[in-house]
């Protein structure tokens, strides 16, 4: 996961926190950071959703048959995802970690749950439904791939005075 710069800790650790900070800025869209951790998460973030870019379109539609409460076979119609996008919603999901949506300021239980009823990982429908086809219009339109996220730098950090960054997803 880490790659050129070992962030001076434990492959364990360092693996840790690029995959926290890589959620947190899917998630999010924007995280505060150290330049040599910005830069870091920079690669895996670009690599997921250029995952998603190439492999959120694919779907195949099934139809299954199941019986209702009274005996009788219903068919229905269920979108699937295709063996390209299930490959590579694996491969995201052991490279994130599973954030749950959060209940909003003054949102009723009802409410919240019924918004969130289908929603089993909303990290994943987020970078598939949401990133990949804003990524690819961008692509489309700008007739450029990659460079979905930009590292600003801040200056030095009170304290350590490590270079700072703020890594954020670009629009």
């Amino acid at each position: 996961m880490a790659g050129y710069n070992k962030l001076n800790k434990r492959p364990s650790i360092r693996n840790a926190i690029i995959r926290n900070q890589v959620t947190t800025l899917l998630w999010t869209g924007r995280v505060e950071t150290t330049y040599a951790r910005a830069r870091a998460v920079q690669r895996e973030a670009e690599k997921i959703i250029a995952l998603a870019v190439n492999t959120y379109d694919d779907t195949v539609t099934v139809t299954k048959e199941s019986v209702n409460d009274k005996g009788v076979k219903v068919k229905k119609e269920v979108i699937n995802d295709g063996p390209k996008k299930l490959a590579a919603r694996r491969k995201i999901t052991a490279s994130v970690y599973d954030v749950q949506e959060q209940r909003q300021p003054k949102e009723a239980k009802a409410a919240f749950l019924e918004r969130t009823e289908d929603i089993k990982h909303p990290l994943l429908e987020k970078i598939f439904n949401v990133y990949g086809p804003r990524y690819k219009a961008r692509a489309e339109q700008k007739g450029v791939n990659g460079g979905y996220t930009r590292v600003v730098k801040t200056g030095p950090r009170r304290g350590d005075a490590a270079e700072g960054a703020i890594i954020e997803l670009v629009d």
